[in-house]
């Protein structure tokens, strides 16, 4: 009987322990916003570890890229030093859970701004409008722009927006999907495929790797609004960061960061800013 007890007791505290666990696991246990973090000094910001040019963690533990810039811009406004920021890695499956779950005070990861998304989230910026384009080895004058890919092989990730544009609207091309864009890049490489296409930003990151070996080519053909996420209500940190937005593309900055990211290195020049949205 004794033992019985012992156990059914032992039991519980295991339960109670592992649901415990399972709770912390899945926020940061306060209702701060991102304002509040701020004012203590600190803030956790979603970026992409992956996106040369744009978010990446590089070797070293340091962060780089057009996104990174922004976070950091933004932060610096709301009066956090860099060593106050923490960078959370943000896979796009897991962006709006990592809001809603208070792991991130904000999110900067090329980040478009959809109805759907916002039913979820709120959204600052726009920071940048992104548009699909088309990254060919420096020598191809074949391909010049969206009107001259009939007939050629053109690769993207499958199941992104980008390769169902091309599917859909470009029926004389040949699409060619891989899981990831490195292998389209070795394809390009190769002559597999003569364009790799998805949003210019990226395409430009990857370009600027490698500076002299790839070229963008021609206008960009859908847009993109890269938005910065963050919880949904948060009105006063929302404006806030709307704000810091502004800030950076009138002194300059948000010109130097890109340049500095992804522009120079990849021969791509600064589009036009965008228009901040504060419906």
């Amino acid at each position: 009987m004794r033992i019985n007890r012992a156990l059914r007791l032992g039991v519980g505290a295991i339960a109670l322990a592992l649901a415990a666990a399972t709770t912390a696991g899945c926020g940061s246990g306060d209702d701060k916003t991102a304002l509040d973090h701020a004012k203590e000094g600190k803030l956790t910001i979603g970026i992409k570890f992956d996106q040369p040019g744009l978010g990446q963690r590089n070797t070293d533990g340091t962060y780089s890229g057009f996104d990174v810039e922004v976070a950091r811009y933004v932060a610096a406004k709301l009066g956090v030093q860099p060593d106050g920021i923490t960078f959370k890695e943000a896979p796009s499956a897991q962006r709006e859970t990592l809001i809603e779950n208070g792991q991130v005070d904000f999110i900067v990861a090329t980040y478009s701004i959809t109805d759907q998304r916002k039913e979820k989230v709120d959204f600052a910026g726009p920071y940048y409008i992104a548009g699909q384009s088309l990254l060919v080895n420096v020598g191809n004058t074949d391909i010049t722009g969206p009107d001259t890919i009939a007939g050629k092989t053109v690769c993207s990730v499958k199941g992104s927006t980008p390769a169902q544009n091309i599917e859909k609207n470009f029926p004389d091309t040949q699409l060619q999907t891989y899981d990831t864009y490195s292998l389209c890049l070795e394809g390009l490489n190769s002559g597999a495929v003569g364009a790799m296409t998805t949003d210019d930003i990226i395409l430009a990151g990857y370009a600027a790797q490698t500076p002299g070996r790839y070229k963008l080519v021609g206008e960009r053909f859908t847009t993109e609004n890269y938005g910065i996420g963050l919880k949904k209500g948060d009105q006063e940190s929302r404006d806030k960061i709307n704000d810091a937005i502004e800030a950076m593309i009138a002194e300059g900055a948000w010109d130097k960061a890109f340049q500095d990211s992804v522009g120079r290195a990849a021969g791509y020049p600064t589009p036009p800013a965008p228009q901040v949205d504060r419906y």
